[in-house]
């Protein structure tokens, strides 16, 4: 409960008239924001420790190596983890500024609910709520199907998406793994809330 409040009070703090535009970058999560160099929280040597250790991860989008995951390892005052997606710089050798190399993409926050479902619905359903009457004029769609990272089709996920006319998206969900699967590929589980500009809600969209 005490997680929840203060996600819901991170929201709030951040609902100025701004906030009902389509500049995502207005949102933060931890105070980090869409466009932010990833620099201003990491190190370059743990930005590339952690491509190195996440890589292969996406196998099954159409382009799995366009986007990397990156994780930061601090203790947090609402999150159990965030992480991060920027752009495959191995891919993209023309970007020669640091800054806009590791430009942050999309922030996730993720909060765990292991074997626990039911309280991730609990709490993710009170956070739908609290978001829908704050941003009256995103386009909120509800989808709930299994996760295709599991071939077994017993790893399900939860999800709604307040979606903006620019492509921008933020995503309140649960995931609920199998727990065989979840155990051998050493993930987590529970509640996440992401903030996505419109090229990585474009590649995550296209499996």
């Amino acid at each position: 409960m005490k997680k929840l409040l203060l996600l819901l009070f991170s929201i709030f703090f951040l609902s100025s008239s701004s906030v009902f535009a389509d500049d995502i970058s207005d949102f933060q999560i931890e105070g980090i924001s869409i466009g932010d160099s990833l620099l201003d929280y990491m190190t370059e040597d743990e930005i590339l420790k952690e491509i190195e250790a996440n890589s292969g991860g996406y196998t099954f989008l159409e382009e799995p190596n366009k986007y990397l995951h990156i994780y930061l390892f601090k203790k947090f005052l609402t999150y159990d983890e965030v992480s991060f997606f920027i752009k495959n710089n191995s891919t993209n050798k023309y970007i020669t500024n640091k800054n806009d190399k590791y430009k942050i993409l999309l922030i996730n926050g993720s909060i765990n609910y292991i074997e626990d479902l039911d309280g991730c619905m609990k709490e993710r359903d009170k956070i739908i709520e609290i978001t829908s009457e704050m941003f009256p004029n995103a386009s909120k769609t509800e989808y709930s199907y299994s996760h295709s990272a599991d071939p077994s089709g017993k790893s399900m996920k939860y999800d709604v998406y307040f979606e903006y006319d620019s492509g921008a998206e933020i995503e309140v969900s649960c995931d609920n793994f199998e727990e065989n699967f979840r155990i051998k590929n050493n993930w987590s589980e529970g509640l996440n809330f992401s903030i996505s500009s419109a090229e990585t809600t474009k590649w995550l969209s296209a499996k």
